[in-house]
């Protein structure tokens, strides 16, 4: 029998801190700024930000994926890739996989290793392990987690990052199965003209000298990027035989309200088929297409045999649309 791979589990983590719109138009009033017109670009409310000095990326990705090995009734000891992906990662040295494999108690044959591709990061963490698991025999289970601690590097004299980015962590269980579901294919796009537009450090490692840096994010027009994005849509669904309408249901970066709206109206899709979490969690860059699709899970949106978009875009530009029936 054919073998496929399914979504059995999913966990999500915030910080309890919760912080809402009137504290940064205050905070970037003081500084002759008013922030209104961008909050509701963004589609910002609230936004979870740690506020203590024991939570990190690690911790909240440990915590969502204890979250996901409950959700899908198995025990860390099941799981046979364990991938973390991060672009505010708590070590370089060793991975944050090895501390996630022994706070789970997972098995000594676990393949482990961290993943960085900014904010597709864990979109392209699920490819990776999808694909890797139809290919090996002995990966039957994966676990892959989504964490930033975004408010340790966001800059608050920058508006784009201090008053959008939160912290927060997803986690979701791959499991090979013989129904005929799973994840479908997946299609990337880069264009690396712009790497230089969100840096962080700023000068590289090699020029930080140990200070405190926060990310620098150059203005920039990113309508080109999201056109380009239903450009990419478009060819990658032809390609699978499909159509816009045969889509249930679509994760998309939550990084602008506005640019979902600007696809919504590409596409001629309701805008009910779009799940949209920014409002409530901020902007968790890696793991934001996964909140929309815990938020269309738990609302009733994504039902099981739905199939489901995936796209988001990282820092370079660094594109991927990924298809799942979920």
């Amino acid at each position: 029998m054919k073998k496929h791979i399914k979504i059995t589990g999913l966990g999500i983590y915030n910080p309890a801190n919760q912080v809402e719109n009137d504290y940064y138009l205050e905070h970037f009033k003081k500084q002759g700024r008013d922030i209104t017109n961008l909050l509701t670009v963004l589609g910002r409310e609230k936004r979870h930000i740690i506020d203590n000095n024991h939570e990190n990326s690690l911790t909240m990705g440990i915590e969502a994926a204890k979250k996901a090995l409950d959700n899908a009734g198995i025990k860390g000891k099941d799981v046979d890739m364990i991938i973390f992906a991060s672009q505010c990662p708590e070590y370089t040295l060793p991975t944050n996989a090895a501390f996630l494999h022994n706070a789970i108690g997972a098995n000594n044959h676990t393949i482990i290793f961290d993943a960085n591709a900014a904010c597709a990061g864990m979109t392209i963490a699920v490819e990776t392990a999808s694909r890797y698991m139809l290919s090996n025999k002995r990966v039957n289970r994966a676990l892959v987690v989504g964490s930033d601690a975004n408010s340790l590097i966001s800059n608050p004299e920058q508006e784009i990052t201090y008053a959008s980015f939160a912290d927060g962590a997803a986690a979701i269980i791959l499991e090979k199965t013989e129904e005929e579901t799973g994840f479908i294919d997946a299609v990337h796009y880069l264009d690396s003209t712009k790497r230089e537009n969100i840096l962080y450090p700023p000068k590289g490692f090699s020029k930080s000298n140990g200070e405190k840096e926060y990310i620098d994010f150059k203005p920039f027009d990113g309508t080109p990027s999201i056109m380009k994005a239903c450009e990419m849509i478009e060819e990658f669904l032809t390609e699978n035989g499909l159509t816009i309408d045969s889509v249930d249901a679509l994760c998309l970066s939550q990084f602008a309200v506005s640019n979902i709206e600007i696809m919504q109206k590409h596409f001629k899709i309701a805008a009910e088929k779009t799940l949209y979490a920014g409002d409530e969690v901020g902007y968790t860059s890696t793991s934001s297409p996964f909140f929309a699709l815990n938020k269309g899970i738990e609302n009733g949106q994504i039902k099981r045999g739905n199939t489901v978009l995936f796209w988001t875009v990282g820092a370079g530009d660094e594109m991927i649309a990924m298809l799942f029936k979920y």
